[in-house]
């Protein structure tokens, strides 16, 4: 296994943090992408059903604007995946075989999608039949859409592995079930939740630019009707998100509840649990979560965080202590304390090492691997790998645990995982109430609350990875892998060298979309109304 005196802590904080660069930076484009996608779709069916060229032009401008955005998000995407080779080399070396293949249909099948259907939306106006453009249209967000779920796919089994078993004759975890991976509950509510995030934000995308056109008395016709429709889908998308977020909090509480207690800072947990509504929790230290029970200055709903995380209002939630602790699950089994399971990893890290060293032995007297269990020649040594392979076995789910040294290094950062949720629910609050208002009796001053919206659905957005990425710390792969353990080995130097590269490289990329977008959308649609 990796050693540990061999990593240079530097290091790993380096590559922690490009990696977070890089895909925050990347996450400004992507729910942008999605959102547009179907606003165009909806323009251009506007446009098919009453064939007027007003629906044409619409759809034509809010096409050029997903275009600008979609090919800043390849680029910052692409650079996102070689990271896991040049920095992650050893999860990548565990876990490639599982956590390529969602990544390689990613690639095979929707980006060709994408770039195959893009190419005829863009190009094909006056080529192809007002039907297959359509459809080109449609597919063009759809393959967007396919490339998100094997993306997401791939996230989710970081945050709930399933669907594998690990291997000690080749030290890699192995794929069991395709469909176990590509259809875990984590993975649909991460998709359904993120794939309605984005929806949103594209929805408060076209609110807001719309809005800035009715400011300057410019294309009104455009900008009311653009309005209108971006207020219905965002209402919809909005409404969605409620009920998938009740979903998501449910699983989150079944497969990390660690996240669950971060997010809500707590700390000693029990049944009939109220949903904190905010809390004095110092943004810039972590609490003290092993003598309080609760944070202080607490206002919360009553019952509200048992029915999200139990669907009961009297159901038992465990707090970070509890969870460091040991507990009584809801079905009766016991959760191990953490040290508990920092031995039981100890043992799976022992077993593994002797397994190696008695496997290597028996093939250096000619036997194949595949035969050591029946035909060594060796009773004695069958009898010990078996032994082993029991143990290991029996031991594996807390394997991660065993790099684990002391009860904080398990613990998120609260302070994160408790403020960024709450801006991610009280920004989507926000949002419901700005598509009520454009759509009962939009006035001048509910234009610029649009438009200040903009910036504020990114950070809402940013806001949902923050829970997500923090909330299952220290762990590459829940249980499996920490962060440490997972790192390429590398000098702190390289990674810090090329963080700041890939810091003003990306930093010039958004300056340039955002001065793309800005003449873009300056420019307006090609419509005979100014």
């Amino acid at each position: 296994m990796v050693n540990l005196l061999n990593i240079d802590l530097a290091a790993v904080d380096w590559a922690r943090a490009q990696f977070a660069l890089t895909a925050i930076y990347h996450w400004l484009f992507v729910p942008l992408t999605l959102g547009l996608a179907v606003v165009m779709g909806i323009m251009e069916t506007l446009y098919y059903r009453t064939g007027k060229d007003f629906w044409k032009e619409t759809a034509k401008y809010w096409q050029r604007l997903f275009g600008i955005n979609f090919a800043m998000g390849v680029a910052t995407g692409l650079i996102l995946e070689f990271e896991f080779g040049t920095n992650w080399s050893n999860y990548s070396y565990l876990v490639g075989d599982i956590f390529g293949a969602p990544l390689a249909v990613e690639g095979i099948v929707a980006f060709f999608m994408e770039s195959t259907f893009v190419a005829v939306m863009f190009f094909g106006w006056n080529k192809v039949s007002k039907g297959f453009h359509l459809a080109s249209t449609w597919l063009t967000g759809l393959g967007a859409t396919v490339s998100a779920w094997w993306i997401l796919v791939a996230n989710s089994w970081m945050q709930h592995p399933v669907g594998q078993t690990f291997n000690p004759d080749t030290m890699r975890n192995e794929m069991t079930s395709f469909a176990d991976v590509a259809l875990s509950p984590v993975a649909i509510d991460k998709f359904v939740h993120t794939v309605l995030s984005a929806w949103v934000l594209g929805a408060v995308f076209v609110v807001g630019v719309s809005s800035w056109y009715l400011l300057k008395q410019r294309h009104l016709e455009f900008a009311r009707k653009s309005l209108r429709v971006g207020a219905i889908f965002g209402l919809i998308s909005s409404v969605l998100i409620m009920l998938s977020g009740h979903h998501s909090a449910y699983t989150v509480a079944q497969t990390q509840p660690m996240k669950l207690a971060a997010m809500e800072a707590l700390y000693k947990g029990g049944t009939d649990q109220p949903l904190t509504l905010i809390a004095g929790i110092s943004p810039f230290r972590q609490p003290d979560y092993e003598t309080q029970d609760e944070p202080p200055l607490k206002l919360a709903v009553p019952y509200a965080l048992s029915f999200l995380a139990t669907n009961d209002i009297n159901g038992y939630v465990p707090g970070v202590r509890d969870i460091l602790d040991g507990y009584t699950k809801a079905d009766g089994t016991q959760e191990p304390s953490l040290e508990e399971k920092i031995e039981r990893g100890r043992a799976a890290i022992a077993a593994i090492a002797e397994y190696r060293g008695m496997s290597e032995g028996v093939k250096s007297e000619g036997v194949k691997s595949e035969k050591f269990a029946t035909a060594s020649g060796n009773l004695q040594t069958d009898s010990s790998l078996f032994t082993l392979k029991s143990s290991l076995e029996e031991n594996m789910p807390y394997f991660g645990y065993g790099y684990v040294s002391d009860r904080a290094q398990v613990v998120p950062y609260i302070p994160v995982c408790f403020y960024a949720f709450r801006v991610m629910v009280g920004g989507g609050c926000l949002f419901i109430l700005l598509f009520l208002i454009m759509l009962w009796k939009p006035k001048t001053w509910n234009y610029w609350l649009a438009l200040l919206c903009i910036p504020i659905a990114y950070i809402v957005s940013e806001a949902g990875w923050l829970v997500a990425e923090f909330g299952r710390q220290p762990w590459t792969i829940q249980d499996m892998l920490p962060t440490w353990v997972s790192v390429s080995q590398l000098g702190s130097s390289a990674v810090m060298l090329t963080f700041f590269l890939f810091l003003i490289l990306f930093t010039l990329l958004l300056a340039l979309e955002i001065n793309i977008m800005c003449k873009a959308i300056k420019k307006g649609p090609e419509t005979n109304n100014p």
